[in-house]
């Protein structure tokens, strides 16, 4: 039989009764660890058209975190570090690894650079190597440093990082705006619905929802669902503090934005490309990211206020679920626009 699932396109939350007088009054912080709090449950993708110190600094000042990618050498990963540390000595940030080469010696040089968070980076986290990897850095560092890993979309894998040791768990495959996984591979499963199989774990890792997010909509679906928080990428690509120049041409300027599975991205990192799962595209340039992060916390206090919930916990607990339609998802848009003219 084949499994019917469910994408953020095809639900939507209820609303409830609100005792809420201001959004003031809603909490959208969230804990990652018992040393790790983020007053905005976002964190900015490792990619290297999105993170990178400019990037951390917005990040942690709305709240949030940033993960530097790893798509570079490891003094390049410690001038990044250098340039947000000189800036502030508070900020929260992460730093993405590999699972193979120079995994190790990279995460420990990391750690003694002021990294809070070991993100370990890969397509597919439910696989051998990965085992590997997060029994030895939870052998060497014990609870020293925050373990994230993945990307996973079942339950089953989800439990298997767990038990390997990950603190957080990113889940969600194939579902990224610029990924091609799905066409290249044919595997993958919506994130919403991943992001409901894996909130069904015993185990105390954190969800971390990551893909297919396309509205602060969509991340309060996310959150409601069971994820303890959300990464993106396409939603901050284009800003000012996203890697890269800003391009012009005739009345527009842009940026690039691209897959870091993509054949550009693979070509720039490591001097080939071999079987590309994204693609490179460039994106509008939205100015400073700071009102876009703005409007994330808004978007997602207002969905709590909606629910008539004053923190996560609650949203998660009280929320309701409905699928729409195909007319209901037009009517659930700005479906003036579709009208003819």
């Amino acid at each position: 039989m084949i499994k019917e699932t469910l994408s953020f396109d095809d639900v939507l939350l209820v609303p409830g009764y609100s005792d809420i007088e201001s959004r003031s009054q809603v909490d959208i912080g969230n804990d990652l660890d018992n040393a790790i709090h983020l007053d905005l449950p976002v964190i900015s993708s490792p990619m290297d058209t999105v993170t990178e110190g400019q990037m951390c600094l917005a990040m942690a000042k709305a709240g949030g975190m940033g993960i530097v990618h790893r798509y570079n050498t490891i003094p390049g990963q410690i001038r990044i570090l250098e340039d947000i540390f000189d800036a502030t000595e508070a900020a929260t940030v992460g730093v993405a690894i590999g699972m193979t080469g120079d995994y190790m010696e990279r995460a420990q040089i990391m750690c003694k650079e002021g990294a809070s968070l070991l993100c370990v980076d890969v397509a597919h986290g439910h696989h051998i190597m990965m085992e590997r990897c997060l029994k030895n850095l939870k052998q060497h560092f014990g609870d020293s440093v925050h373990i994230m890993a993945g990307n996973v979309a079942t339950l089953e894998a989800f439990d298997a990082l767990a038990s390997w040791g990950a603190d957080s768990i990113r889940v969600g495959i194939g579902g990224g705006s610029i990924c091609s996984t799905r066409l290249v591979s044919g595997h993958g499963i919506p994130t919403f619905q991943s992001i409901l199989d894996v909130s069904r774990t015993t185990y105390d890792s954190k969800i971390v929802a990551d893909g297919g997010i396309k509205t602060t909509g969509d991340m309060v679906k996310a959150l409601a669902a069971g994820a303890d928080f959300v990464i993106v990428g396409s939603m901050l690509a284009g800003t000012k503090e996203t890697p890269g120049e800003i391009l012009s041409s005739t009345n527009k300027k842009y940026k690039v934005y691209r897959g870091m599975a993509s054949s550009n991205a693979q070509t720039n990192w490591r001097g080939k490309s071999s079987t590309p799962e994204g693609i490179s595209t460039t994106v509008n340039y939205k100015g400073s990211v700071g009102s876009v992060l703005q409007d994330f916390a808004g978007g997602i206090r207002s969905g709590l206020s909606y629910t008539g919930v004053r923190n996560l916990k609650e949203l998660r607990s009280k929320s309701n679920f409905i699928r729409q339609s195909n007319a209901s998802q037009i009517e659930s848009g700005t479906h003036i626009l579709r009208r003819s003219k």
